[in-house]
């Protein structure tokens, strides 16, 4: 059989730290890239393999297409045989656009959209009854039966409830040669003369014959039915001339009693990112800026002359401070009154505005009258909307808050949109429902539509079941199809693509994806590995970047990569089977072997005896939560995927700390108080957001230890004798970088469709200083060599300066040794900048009782990468801090001092606390998914 049908060939592969590695990977099956963190796993996952697949997809395209494209530098491999198409399945949210949704990543909504258009029934906003539309047969039938021998008027509508004076359309209707016009339900003759008030609103019909309903009459009613139809566009009324009641009946869709009529629906008016279904107010989005008074004036007790209103800030000699001084004055009250002592109808004036004249007096003796006085409120709000600085937006939206949008209630969608309902229920009610709801609401419903809906609906319900099983399998059950992309979690938005990607049901595909098990509980990562290996029965490869134990058991075939971290690894350790790899003895086979594992503390601490507590919390799923943290311990807080922890730590009680310690604008979640503030001194959160945004940014500048090294170099004789001072030594200052890049060592090279790419700058080789800069040299190195050297190396090399080597330290102990000190921040993990932020904290002197939070600080990180990291952990405790970690890495929660287990569900299931207490305690309880999986670890654990 040939080789190349059955494996993916990698030869001399040396991207990174790789060294000129060989590989051959099965195809058609689940493959795991393990190893050390920054052993090489995403080196050769993604920049080799994926790299060269990407390259080859661009050289398919034409010459021409690739003029916008570019071409694709070569990763440094000798080849790659047996490369299929490649997909990449990043951590990377899927976007930060507010129009992006659930719904419409996965394309569910798209289905939804196509269903409510083609098999929904359509109800009036005005009464809520069904709407109907008939043929022109069908409504002459129905006036035969339902007025057989009465006497009726048949109208076209032309005006319905419009202001005006309408002499115009009443001489056109003479001329068109009717004889008379119901005018706001009076019937008039044409040749009258009709005087309407412009001002008010009006309906006007014309009436186009008056007839007694006879079935010897049919031919008549027809024609006379066809010309209402035709000036009433495809509506008219029947009036009873007895009773005077009126009927609307119309080709198209109308309510029967209020004669509102819709269009034909089409997908698009259920899309809230088209103008056609989208809420005018909030045009889609769901929300709207609002001002607060309470960022607008955040202490009333001030005047306003000491600065009471922010926007404005103290007393200046401006012209709104004369007007606004003119104000008080004109209700005899001074600039140097408190707020809280103003009027209501005085301050309204001051924010909202007033068309009343105000006398200003611009300068001595000279006065200006002001008619249109807008409002602070009114200038912020404005500048929000209409000013074309983006700074200034950004100041004036520093003083507004988001709340959902009063007209459409969040759904995004206008009012007409939301009146078809398909059993029973519109498209934003289903879009609310958890995914696993959906999927249980959306089973067997074929038995509530008649056989025409159903015949309809057969094809398109059999692509909405698919999609939600898809994402159901990958452990994403408790989202909604509304929730924003811009709120997912790296490893919620993988998932989405992950399911995505089933659903497209792709062959001969190879799929690579990075750690696919972030943020997911133990008891939903078996519906991943089931998903993932779905993926493979098809007919595709697929190579996941796992630390996850049970990843690698179920997978068919393990690289290993190591023995260490950067230069210490990029070698091949071992590539079998998860049985023939047992019997080789790496890092990774002692962990999977349970010979080597991290043990269980001999003993909890019970902290300080002290608690923080949060009362009352109700954001999102949150069930009235109460939480007390005990202080000085280590404590983890757990649950399934969605069940409300990121909700209670990261966007309740962070935000609220924040707030009362540093008086951040971010607003927390709804919560009664909180309890003990005054037994912290501070509040730090250490995540996984980049350590900065631009290849500037780098581990020696962000841990501050690039300030040191810069006033060694400094005080060096060569750098006296030329007068170079810190500064000539910075590379983002003029002087001493590389003019040809401005100190970034890389030139970026804009893809058009395709992510930038970073070249080597040819002036400095990447150096980023000038040839001068670079003559001084401190043990034989200059300044770009020390920013080119690992963190590990750089220890050893300032050995004897302890102001240095102590932040250099840290990093080395937290296993980041592998890093170079002038790696650019883009090109660092999530999991790596939260080490550096973490290490950053270590190395500062410890004040003890600062509150630290800590949200999967696992995430990228091998079994002995997490050991180094709970050492670290426990050593901020032991210096008198509290740490709080979200986790679902067992190993870490077996370690806690504390454990607060939220759930027992995820989504709307979720959002109590199920238990508490240490992880001996916990184990024990029946409710937690999580106390199961801990009572395995804590058997077999061993105790240091």
């Amino acid at each position: 059989m040939n080789t190349e049908n059955d494996y993916i060939e990698v030869y001399g592969a040396r991207v990174h730290n790789l060294k000129n590695i060989d590989l051959k990977i099965p195809r058609n099956k689940l493959v795991v890239f393990t190893g050390l963190s920054g052993s090489g796993k995403s080196s050769l996952a993604f920049d080799t393999i994926y790299a060269e697949g990407q390259r080859r997809y661009v050289e398919t395209l034409s010459s021409y297409a690739r003029t916008f494209l570019g071409s694709l530098e070569r990763p440094d491999v000798d080849k790659i045989n047996g490369l299929s198409p490649v997909i990449s399945i990043e951590q990377k949210t899927v976007s930060k656009n507010p129009r992006s949704t659930v719904g419409t990543i996965t394309e569910v909504y798209d289905f939804l959209r196509l269903l409510y258009a083609r098999a929904a029934t359509a109800y009036s906003f005005n009464t809520g009854e069904e709407m109907v539309k008939y043929s022109d047969t069908q409504i002459l039938d129905l006036i035969l039966s339902t007025y057989k021998d009465k006497k009726i008027a048949l109208l076209a509508p032309v005006v319905k409830g419009r202001k005006g004076l309408y002499k115009d359309l009443i001489d056109q209707i003479r001329k068109l040669g009717f004889l008379r016009v119901r005018v706001d339900g009076k019937i008039r003759e044409v040749t009258e003369r009709i005087s309407l008030d412009r001002y008010k609103i009006h309906d006007i019909e014309i009436v186009i014959d008056r007839i007694e309903v006879k079935e010897e009459a049919r031919d008549r009613i027809y024609e006379s039915l066809k010309t209402a139809l035709k000036h009433g566009k495809d509506s008219l009324m029947v009036m009873d001339m007895g009773t005077e009641e009126v009927k609307f009946l119309s080709r198209k869709l109308m309510c029967p009693t209020s004669g509102i009529s819709y269009n034909e629906p089409a997908p698009n008016l259920f899309s809230f990112n088209s103008p056609y279904g989208a809420c005018s107010k909030c045009d889609g989005i769901g929300e709207i800026l609002e001002a607060d008074i309470k960022k607008i004036i955040p202490d009333d007790s001030k005047s306003i002359k000491s600065g009471a209103i922010a926007p404005l800030g103290e007393f200046k000699s401006s012209y709104i401070f004369k007007i606004i001084d003119s104000i008080l004055l004109g209700h005899k009250l001074k600039p140097t009154v408190a707020v809280e002592e103003i009027p209501e109808n005085v301050l309204n004036k001051i924010l909202f505005g007033t068309e009343e004249s105000i006398k200003v007096e611009t300068s001595p003796g000279i006065f200006d009258y002001v008619n249109d006085f807008e409002g602070v409120v009114n200038f912020v709000i404005r500048q929000s909307q209409e000013s074309p600085s983006a700074q200034i937006q950004r100041w004036a939206n520093s003083f507004m808050n988001y709340k959902v949008c009063p007209t459409c209630k969040g759904s995004r969608l206008k009012q007409e949109s939301l009146y078809f309902k398909f059993n029973n229920k519109n498209i934003f009610e289903l879009s609310s429902l958890e995914i696993e709801k959906l999927a249980n609401w959306f089973e067997g419903i074929e038995v509530n539509l008649d056989a025409k809906t159903k015949a309809i609906a057969a094809p398109v319900l059999k692509e909405i079941r698919a999609r939600l099983s898809f994402l159901n399998n990958v452990g994403l059950h408790y989202l909604n199809l509304n929730r924003s992309a811009k709120t997912l979690s790296g490893g919620e938005a993988q998932r989405i693509r992950l399911a995505t990607q089933i659903g497209s049901e792709l062959t001969g595909v190879l799929y690579i994806l990075d750690e696919p098990s972030i943020g997911l509980h133990q008891r939903d990562n078996t519906k991943l590995i089931g998903a993932l290996k779905n993926l493979r029965d098809i007919g595709n490869s697929v190579i996941v970047v796992e630390h996850d134990k049970e990843m690698m058991e179920e997978s068919d075939f393990i690289v290993d990569i190591g023995p260490g971290a950067g230069i210490h690894g990029g070698k091949i350790l071992d590539a079998a089977s998860p049985k023939e790899l047992m019997e080789s003895d790496s890092i990774t086979t002692a962990y999977l072997k349970n010979t080597k594992e991290i043990s269980v503390p001999a003993e909890r601490r019970n902290g300080s005896g002290k608690t923080l507590s949060l009362f009352n919390a109700t954001g999102h799923n949150l069930k009235d939560v109460t939480l007390h943290i005990p202080l000085n311990t280590f404590t983890c807080v757990t649950g399934v995927s969605g069940s409300g922890k990121s909700s209670l730590i990261n966007q309740t009680l962070y935000p609220a700390l924040s707030s009362y310690f540093y008086n951040s604008v971010g607003k927390p979640l709804p919560h009664k108080k909180i309890v003990g503030l005054d037994l912290i001194d501070k509040v730090i959160e250490i995540n996984q957001s980049p350590i900065g945004r631009t290849p500037r940014s780098n581990p020696a500048t962000y841990t501050d230890v690039f300030t040191d090294i810069r006033n060694l170099f400094a005080m060096l004789p060569e750098a006296k004798i030329r007068g170079f001072t810190p500064g000539r030594f910075s590379f983002n200052v003029k002087g001493g970088r590389c003019e040809m890049c401005q100190g970034a060592g890389i030139k970026t090279i804009e893809m058009n469709f395709l992510p930038n790419v970073h070249v080597e700058c040819e002036s400095c080789r990447g150096k980023r200083y000038n040839k001068e800069t670079l003559m001084v040299r401190f043990k034989g190195k200059s300044i770009g060599d020390v920013l080119n050297m690992t963190i590990s190396a750089a220890v050893e090399f300032f050995e004897g300066l302890a102001h240095i080597k102590q932040k250099l330290v840290t990093l080395n102990d937290i296993g980041l040794g592998y890093i170079k000190l002038g790696q650019p921040s883009t090109t660092l993990s999530g999991g790596e900048a939260q080490r550096i932020k973490l290490a950053t904290e270590l190395s500062k002197r410890q004040t003890g009782n600062t509150f630290y939070i800590l949200d999967e600080p696992t995430t990228g990180l091998h079994f002995e990468d997490i050991s180094l990291l709970l050492q670290m952990l426990n050593k901020l405790v032991e210096a008198g801090n509290t740490v709080v970690v979200i986790e679902h890495n067992l190993d870490v929660i077996k370690c806690a001092d504390y454990i607060i287990d939220i759930g027992p569900e995820g989504g709307e299931g979720g959002g109590t606390i199920v238990c508490e207490g240490t992880p001996e305690v916990v184990q024990h309880n029946k409710q937690s998914h999580t106390a199961r999986y801990l009572k395995k670890e804590l058997k077999h654990a061993v105790h240091k």
